[in-house]
């Protein structure tokens, strides 16, 4: 079974006409007429009885014909992506954390994608936490991830963000004012959490426990969004990243005096994979960006 003999026999079954199969085709009549005979000896099923001047499909041809239909068109999508990537387009799958959902994915692909070269080139979008994304890399569902250090030898890491972290309070809070504050408040407040799942969950988790403590958690949240509306609502406080989503009016920011603590955000992709062209040009784009950026 060939790809012409495919052809053929859906053009055969639109036409139900040899003749005019034939003439679409630009090839002799007989010479169709031994291509179907060829398939249907090989599938040991009559596809076309005669029917007048013409041929109309058996009940096999019928069932024969929804297959190659959805082979045909398979081909004809699989062709047209392949002339995509060689003008230089295709599909980027790419993951990433909440934290990068409001600005710098959104910017960072819309300014790509501004590029001339890049006009073909089109993006899917996943969004979950750091472990849930490098899963996905792995497998090979996303080209590149965005989100926290995972220690993976079959990985490539670039760090693309940084932010330092603080401890954010309710307006009219009792550390209301102070600029600076030690981390261990932590042990004297409800506290709200990230997700144990996510990476910053872990981080945190590691955190109170090089710390010989374990805060009181009132509850644990996705995102960064979720934690604020948590804490203006006072119901808790919460160590965050300082990042443009943590307004200033709705909570208090305050910087830790006695530890230094910094979210840094990476780019990550599998090391021995082969990558599209576009997806490396994506990924060199990203690393040209300059320096290490503030979240």
């Amino acid at each position: 079974m060939t790809f012409n003999q495919l052809h053929h026999f859906q053009t055969v079954a639109k036409y139900e006409n040899y003749r005019k199969a034939a003439e679409e085709l630009y090839i002799s009549q007989p010479s169709l007429s031994r291509s179907i005979a060829a398939l249907e000896e090989e599938l040991q099923v009559p596809l076309f009885e005669k029917s007048g001047r013409g041929v109309h499909l058996t009940k096999g041809g019928h069932i024969f014909l929804e297959y190659v239909d959805r082979i045909l068109e398979e081909c004809r999508v699989a062709k047209s992506k392949m002339q995509e990537i060689a003008s230089g387009g295709g599909k980027i799958d790419i993951g990433y954390v909440f934290p990068l959902a409001s600005h710098y994915i959104p910017h960072s692909v819309r300014s790509f994608l501004h590029r001339e070269e890049n006009r073909n080139v089109t993006f899917n979008f996943y969004q979950n936490h750091t472990a849930a994304i490098h899963q996905k890399v792995k497998s090979g569902e996303l080209d590149v991830g965005f989100g926290g250090y995972i220690d993976r030898e079959e990985m490539d890491y670039f760090q693309i963000l940084s932010a330092e972290i603080v401890l954010i309070t309710p307006k009219g809070h009792q550390l209301e004012g102070k600029e600076m504050v030690s981390v261990y408040e932590l042990q004297n407040y409800p506290v709200i959490g990230y997700d144990r799942e996510s990476w910053l969950g872990n981080y945190t988790q590691q955190l109170y426990r090089r710390l010989a403590f374990q805060p009181n958690i009132a509850v644990e949240c996705p995102d960064e969004h979720s934690i604020v509306a948590m804490v203006s609502e006072d119901f808790g406080i919460a160590l965050v990243p300082d990042i443009q989503e943590i307004n200033p009016q709705r909570v208090n920011i305050h910087r830790l005096y006695d530890m230094e603590l910094e979210h840094r955000v990476y780019m990550f992709w599998m090391r021995d994979r082969y990558q599209l062209p576009v997806v490396k040009r994506f990924v060199e784009y990203m690393k040209e960006q300059g320096a290490v950026e503030r979240l």
